[in-house]
């Protein structure tokens, strides 16, 4: 959730929901002091990984809906939106952002995975789809999970 509030700030910010690369590091890292110049470039190749951003004919044009995104008053995000996620840790913070408690859904995830004998990527993206939470951008990855596993 704090990666995509993180990630919304400069489109807010600037009113758009495509702006040219150097202008989202200057946001983040001029304009709201949240990370250095190198750090928001890795927070732009991160939020790219994940499909937050997609870059598009030189410019970083923001892969959902900025306005939808509410930036706290106090909010500063934290250096660990820099490191890589995991599909799990991906998908539970899409059940925590859409009011999951996030012990419910670990445990729920791990019954899930002991019960189907699958990786905790794969049980992670079968629950979030039994509760109707969209996140068939991470089936590919819990699918090569699987793969990967045999």
């Amino acid at each position: 959730m704090s990666l995509r509030v993180a990630v919304a700030a400069p489109f807010i910010q600037h009113g758009t929901d495509r702006l040219q690369e150097h202008a989202v590091v200057v946001a983040l890292s001029l304009d709201r002091d949240w990370f250095s110049p190198d750090q928001a470039k890795r927070l732009i190749d991160v939020a790219t990984q994940e499909g937050l951003l997609v870059h598009e004919d030189g410019d970083l044009v923001a892969g959902f809906d900025p306005t939808d995104v509410r930036i706290p008053e106090e909010f500063v995000p934290d250096e660990d939106l820099l490191q890589e996620r995991s599909a799990f840790e991906r998908v539970l913070d899409g059940l925590v952002a859409e009011g999951v408690e996030k012990h419910e859904a670990v445990g729920a995830i791990n019954g899930l995975q002991g019960e189907l004998g699958v990786t905790i990527e794969a049980a992670a993206v079968v629950y979030a789809r039994r509760r109707g939470i969209d996140v068939s951008e991470l089936v590919p990855v819990a699918r090569s999970a699987l793969i990967e596993e045999r």
